[in-house]
């Protein structure tokens, strides 16, 4: 049974930047502040899945969606119809979204969803911020929809369990993006294609290729304004350089202690933050390519890539 010291606990363990797991419908989340870029970053590690697909960002209800994202009328209509619930919604970011970027996969989009478990609810309500959860398993597993999952799959990796007993839904919440004119089926999941066209007098549209749909699968992607340059142990006067570890030319820096995690979380922030500067050019050092640096290295290279030329 879970207690209200429980949920109090659990909220000061995701206040203080620590990974909490919890029950949903749907399969228990790995949790952490949304708004936290290192909280944020500590997930991928954890699952040990070095890349940065977009998370989830869990809230107690709609209103708290809609102060997060632009929601066209067909998104509120889904909402309203099915949150609490498995159903996730993406749309596009409010500018004053405090989401981290990291959660987003430096995309303007956000995917949201407001869960039914009462112990999740609980938790949202407590700690007053958004959640990014996805499943609490290592990468590759089977979902976890005990509290026992978690433990076997990556119970090192999170400082608190609550334990809400067996899942109800058992798979993952069905993904609809609102990002064009045509809504879109990205994830079918807990609730159905024929339950969200009669709701939204439409037919779903099927995902497509591209940093929308499918995040990070363009060859140039994540591309600041500016021309990057990779592995740059001594940058030219022209450049701005963007450090790591022993490696430092300026201000900017992804981690002076060479820690990939801290990397992680600072990847999006530094570059956006560059590029609003007015930077041409900007070098960056060289990068491990063990572990969350995959990752960080996958990124860098696509806004590295050749642009496409407009027509």
């Amino acid at each position: 049974m879970i207690s209200g010291q429980d949920i109090a606990r659990a909220s000061e363990v995701l206040r203080q930047g620590g990974l909490v797991a919890f029950p949903t419908e749907t399969v228990y989340g790995l949790g952490a502040d949304a708004t936290q870029d290192e909280a944020v970053a500590s997930i991928y590690a954890a699952k040990g899945r070095p890349q940065f697909n977009p998370l989830i960002a869990h809230v107690p209800d709609q209103a708290a969606a809609e102060r997060l994202g632009d929601f066209p009328q067909a998104a509120r209509d889904l909402a309203a119809a099915f949150w609490p619930g498995p159903l996730t919604i993406v749309v596009n970011r409010l500018p004053s979204c405090p989401v981290s970027l990291l959660a987003s996969a430096g995309l303007p989009s956000i995917a949201l969803r407001v869960p039914s478990h009462p112990v999740a609810q609980d938790l949202l309500r407590a700690f007053g911020r958004p959640v990014v959860a996805p499943s609490a398993n290592r990468s590759g597993r089977i979902s976890p929809t005990t509290a026992d999952h978690v433990r076997h799959s990556i119970g090192q990796g999170v400082a608190m369990i609550l334990d809400g007993g067996r899942t109800q839904v058992g798979v993952e919440s069905t993904v609809v993006s609102f990002l064009d004119d045509q809504p879109r089926l990205l994830r079918p999941g807990g609730v159905s294609r024929q339950q969200i066209e009669a709701i939204i007098g439409a037919k779903l549209a099927a995902a497509e290729a591209g940093p929308l749909h499918a995040p990070g699968q363009l060859e140039s992607h994540y591309a600041p304004r500016a021309a990057l340059r990779l592995g740059v142990t001594t940058p030219d006067s022209n450049e701005v350089y963007v450090g790591f570890g022993p490696h430092h030319h300026g201000p900017y820096s992804l981690s002076p202690e060479g820690n990939l995690q801290q990397a992680a979380a600072n990847l999006f922030r530094l570059l956006h933050e560059i590029d609003a500067a007015g930077a041409e050019r900007i070098a960056v050092a060289p990068i491990p390519d063990d572990g969350l640096g995959e990752a960080i290295n996958d990124r860098l290279r696509r806004a590295a890539a050749a642009r496409p030329q407009a027509s």
